[in-house]
């Protein structure tokens, strides 16, 4: 007897146990509960931190994130108004605005991002296939500059850059945000921020794109090389003539400077002459003894020629 007391007394702790540990969950900074009662939500969502009571056994607790969370969707490829494919990648920033709603309509977070997915994608499709390329990539606030900037630019690309917008790039994502907040408060969802990540074009138009910007880099370098061979050939030209210039210059000035040389050398011989005839032919004779030895050649002369007057008169000196 005392021994099925003693197990009824256990099996009563137990249960008493069990009832407890069932009553109380806490709830930690940046999360909101569901309390769910055989699998439908009663009450308002729990939102405060701490401490909490439910009934055990029959009520659950589903918990939800109250911060911004992080929506990434898959790059798409989307025509414009002007038929250029385009690639668009989006993001957005959203949070569990009403815990009730959004654990009846989407139960959670993946169903949501899965939502998020079919609303966020059709709103920038719609968006974008009623907007220009350059709409998209440009802003309204945003002027053509002016000066040497636009010196390379083609004109095809100054007509693209004159094109008046109407809508921005902004503004675009600001309509995406409203239509898309339109439909979020039914699943329980608040659409904080949308934004255009990344607008590329689709891979056979950017090699196309591609291919378009080498050949404009390279006409663009080709009138650059022929002008500067122009230039250089000009100075060149203008080197030559001036460097003609100066040898001729310097030849004149040569020659007249030895004209002046040789008429004073003939000044200062006709004026040593004119003082010692006798003495100036010596002189002159000597130069030509000491000029006209070459062993390459023989001269036969006779003794009684002026050439060796002055050795002959020397020799009879010395007797």
């Amino acid at each position: 007897m005392m021994k099925k007391t003693s197990i009824g007394f256990g099996l009563f702790l137990l249960v008493i146990v069990i009832a407890f540990s069932g009553t109380f969950y806490t709830l930690e900074e940046g999360e909101q509960a569901v309390i769910v009662q055989f699998g439908r939500p009663v009450g308002t969502p729990v939102t405060e931190a701490g401490l909490h009571v439910k009934i055990p056994l029959i009520q659950d607790v589903r918990r939800f994130d109250r911060r911004l969370l992080v929506w990434d969707g898959d790059p798409n490829q989307i025509p414009t108004k002007g038929r250029e494919f385009i690639w668009i990648d989006t993001t957005a920033r959203w949070r569990i605005a009403d815990a009730t709603t959004f654990l009846e309509s989407v139960a959670s977070e993946a169903g949501a991002r899965s939502r998020l997915d079919d609303i966020i994608d059709s709103v920038v499709r719609d968006q974008v296939s009623q907007s220009e390329l350059v709409e998209l990539v440009r802003s309204a606030s945003w002027e053509v500059p002016e000066g040497e900037v636009l010196a390379e630019v083609t004109p095809e690309a100054k007509a693209q850059l004159a094109l008046k917008i109407t809508r921005g790039r902004e503004e675009i994502t600001r309509n995406i945000l409203t239509e898309a907040q339109k439909i979020m408060p039914q699943y329980g969802i608040e659409l904080v921020d949308v934004r255009i990540r990344r607008l590329d074009y689709i891979e056979s138009v950017r090699e196309r794109v591609y291919s378009r910007m080498i050949s404009e880099r390279k006409r663009i370098a080709a009138e650059f090389r022929s002008e500067g061979e122009g230039q250089s050939a000009e100075i060149l030209g203008t080197m030559e003539k001036e460097l003609s210039q100066i040898r001729s210059n310097a030849y004149r000035q040569v020659q007249q400077i030895r004209g002046k040389a040789d008429a004073k050398a003939a000044r200062v011989y006709g004026d040593a002459y004119n003082k010692d005839p006798e003495f100036y032919a010596f002189s002159r004779t000597l130069e030509a003894y000491k000029e006209a030895q070459n062993k390459n050649a023989v001269m036969i002369l006779t003794t009684d020629s002026d050439y060796y007057r002055f050795l002959k008169e020397s020799s009879l000196t010395r007797k």
